[in-house]
């Protein structure tokens, strides 16, 4: 059973992979209709083709960026959010096929029983919060989907993928395995609520396609702290331009800031580590530090490539930004692992 949730795990991974490449790609409007049964079935005919690229060309990507397109390009942003909510759906199947295979062989107890409820409702819930983010952008004036609605989506994604991953190692890890110290959980759960906060300024700057608003590095565009922080406050200044150099702050302040905090959190930690060589502690408590760095090193190369993004073209800057938020998946998925393994009482 455990391995099945872990298998889960990865897909919501790849799954939000998929979903970066097709943000990366603008192909995230490309099926402006949503069929929950028939819709995993691509057009099959020059028709269902002509029809699919039509109702394409009725909202604002089409008209504002895209109204060079032919059918043949039309089809390459299509295959992405094809195979994104494909993907999607497979993620489904395996839940429930597994779920109902469980259940048929009596694995269950009577405390597995909510878990599992929960663990549907989130999946759920991550699929209507795709279905409004997409709805956001298919309209005749705007280009891309909302920035809040895709923060939502990708953070909707990592409770998901947290909540399976935590199910998962209640029956992978013993209890003799884990580590008292309430003061480690305390601070675990903390660096845990800081990255969630940070993971959605990661989705801001993705949605408001923010990188390329201050392609420098460690200032932003001269300054460390930007001009419209310090003469307008945060989000006083209402222009998009403003919003973005804002938001790369926060972001890159955050990111300093979580480098700092589990540096100091390794250090607390260590002593209670070494004196317990046999738990899962003494084996997890490098992960968050390691992965940090690249993570930190990743964001900083993502955002020096943003004068490279060329419209429609997977480049240099796509495949780092992938990276990059592979590795802060990553990031989550070890401090979880880590609280998990302290317990508090």
């Amino acid at each position: 059973m455990a391995t099945w949730l872990i298998a889960g795990v990865i897909m919501i991974i790849v799954q939000t992979l998929l979903g970066g490449v097709t943000r990366l790609t603008g192909s995230g409007l490309s099926i402006t209709k949503w069929n929950p049964i028939f819709g995993i079935l691509p057009p099959l005919n020059n028709k269902q083709w002509e029809d699919a690229f039509n109702s394409y060309k009725q909202i604002g990507q089409y008209k504002f960026v895209n109204s060079d397109y032919q059918l043949a390009d039309f089809k390459s942003i299509f295959f992405w959010e094809w195979l994104h909510r494909v993907w999607a759906r497979m993620l489904g199947v395996v839940f429930a096929i597994g779920f109902i295979w469980f259940l048929l062989k009596q694995y269950f107890d009577r405390a597995m029983i909510r878990p599992f409820v929960i663990l549907f409702i989130l999946g759920a819930l991550q699929g209507v919060v795709g279905i409004l983010m997409v709805y956001s952008g298919v309209n005749p004036e705007d280009i891309h989907v909302n920035y809040l609605w895709l923060a939502a989506h990708f953070i909707s994604a990592m409770v998901l993928a947290c909540y399976t991953l935590w199910f998962a190692l209640k029956l992978l890890i013993p209890e003799e395995k884990r580590t008292t110290n309430p003061r480690i959980f305390n601070f675990t759960l903390t660096l845990i609520a800081l990255l969630f906060i940070q993971l959605m300024y990661g989705g801001f700057m993705a949605g408001l396609k923010a990188a390329s608003a201050a392609p420098t590095w460690p200032l932003i565009n001269g300054n460390f702290i930007p001009a419209t922080v310090t003469t307008n406050g945060l989000l006083k200044d209402p222009s998009l331009s403003a919003l973005m150099i804002n938001v790369h702050f926060m972001h890159r302040t955050l990111a300093y800031l979580l480098v700092l905090l589990i540096i100091g959190w390794y250090i607390f930690t260590r002593p209670t580590a070494q004196r317990n060589p046999a738990h899962t502690l003494a084996k997890t408590i490098s992960w968050p530090l390691i992965l940090v760095f690249i993570q930190l090193l990743l964001g900083i190369i993502t955002v020096l490539l943003a004068p490279k993004i060329v419209q429609g073209h997977f480049g240099p800057f796509e495949i780092l930004a992938e990276a990059h938020q592979l590795v802060a998946m990553f990031l989550l998925m070890t401090l979880v692992v880590n609280l998990y393994v302290v317990k508090r009482r």
